[in-house]
């Protein structure tokens, strides 16, 4: 649990989405995503993760849709490059643990830093990764901070879509 924001989560999700490090608000509020700038829920309705717009205070209802919800870092800022290096050092093992104690099939870094601070690359494509973490396959998707301004709502949409479809094909085919 971090500080003022609970962890999402359960045994084998098809995807956990995994932020930076709460907000302010969402922390003070209780609740992934609280922001009223934040495009979050409503890029995951439109990629087909949920058949309706959840709201902040329902966040707990994703665990319904084969989601959860986690921050790589537990303290909350008012913006992630408040964040030192350090604080990624300092979560990495644990993160690492918390995802494969999990089992999710996807675990879905929601921008580049976290992955990239966690893993020690400078550089990673967006979608999919060659190594797992955790033993789940990893995504990167575009942050959906409203203060992101390098994505629109219909990139967010197009890139979380590929995932729900990834993830999809993937529940379909493990199967019986």
């Amino acid at each position: 649990m971090s500080e003022g924001l609970e962890d999402i989560l359960a045994e084998h999700l098809a995807v956990i989405f995994c932020g930076i490090n709460p907000g302010m608000l969402a922390a003070a509020r209780g609740h992934h995503f609280a922001g009223r700038g934040n495009r979050f829920w409503r890029t995951l309705y439109l990629a087909g993760f949920t058949p309706e717009e959840v709201k902040p205070e329902n966040d707990r209802t994703l665990l319904h849709y084969q989601c959860g919800l986690t921050a790589v870092v537990d303290r909350p800022t008012a913006r992630a490059d408040q964040l030192s290096a350090d604080e990624f050092t300092a979560a990495a093992a644990n993160f690492e643990l918390k995802i494969a104690r999990h089992a999710p099939r996807f675990v879905a870094f929601l921008g580049k830093a976290a992955y990239c601070a966690l893993t020690g690359q400078r550089q990673v494509p967006w979608g999919l990764q060659p190594k797992p973490f955790g033993n789940a396959a990893v995504w990167i998707l575009p942050n959906p901070s409203g203060r992101n301004l390098a994505f629109t709502l219909d990139q967010l949409v197009a890139a979380y879509r590929e995932l729900n479809v990834a993830a999809t094909i993937d529940r379909l085919n493990a199967s019986p």
